[in-house]
């Protein structure tokens, strides 16, 4: 039954092939993710700081946030002159924005007050405060935002597939036209171990960067 579902001669004949749409997947995810985290986190710094531009800030990522994939990327398509590697990352990046926008103000805002008293009782200008004390405590809702964006982008990447630059969704594309359950079921689950993967990988790098975060987790 296994064999009939999924052909492995088919599979180790073709981990080229997979092999570069893997990589393509990655790409285009990393791409958008640095690019949305470069835009979202002055936003977000933005927004905490200076509270009456939240809700405007919010409200137009969330516009981008809520328009279905498929038809911004059709959207796009006169704005970039041809449904390009641009329009996808246009696109993806688009969806990025509001997730990081809103865990980067929720750290900042989830520092204790007693720390920025603190702080400012130590001398610490509102600047110095904020990248030296505020900051560093904010890190774990900034990477948990950064890795809803991530997974996020790595499953959006298999709908720009529609467009002709979706990595490993160019599978599950193809599969589901010639209902050809190999080629679904590759695209599909190595997207999902893809999600999985890089999911884990941001948590090693969240512990790592704030093992003092641990440490109180523990104590608590």
């Amino acid at each position: 039954m296994i064999n009939e579902l999924f052909r492995w001669d088919w599979f180790f004949d073709h981990l080229p092939d997979i092999w570069e749409l893997t990589l393509e997947h990655l790409r285009l995810t990393a791409i958008a993710v640095v690019i949305g985290f470069a835009i979202s986190f002055p936003l977000g710094v933005l927004a905490y700081r200076h509270r009456r531009t939240y809700g405007p800030i919010t409200a137009v990522t969330g516009i981008l946030y809520t328009i279905p994939s498929l038809a911004l990327f059709m959207m796009l398509g006169p704005v970039t002159g041809t449904l390009s590697v641009t329009t996808a990352e246009i696109g993806l990046v688009s969806y990025t924005l509001l997730i990081i926008i809103r865990n980067t103000v929720a750290g900042f805002r989830g520092v204790p007050e007693d720390v920025k008293e603190a702080a400012r009782g130590m001398g610490y200008t509102a600047r110095q405060s904020l990248w030296k004390v505020e900051l560093p405590l904010a890190v774990p809702a900034i990477v948990a935002g950064v890795r809803i964006a991530t997974v996020t982008t790595i499953g959006l990447v298999t709908v720009t597939s529609l467009i002709g630059h979706g990595g490993l969704g160019i599978y599950i594309l193809q599969g589901l036209s010639r209902l050809d359950s190999t080629l679904t079921l590759t695209g599909a689950v190595l997207s999902m171990f893809l999600a999985v993967s890089a999911d884990r990988i941001l948590v090693i790098v969240e512990r790592r960067s704030t093992p003092w975060a641990q440490t109180r987790a523990r104590a608590s």
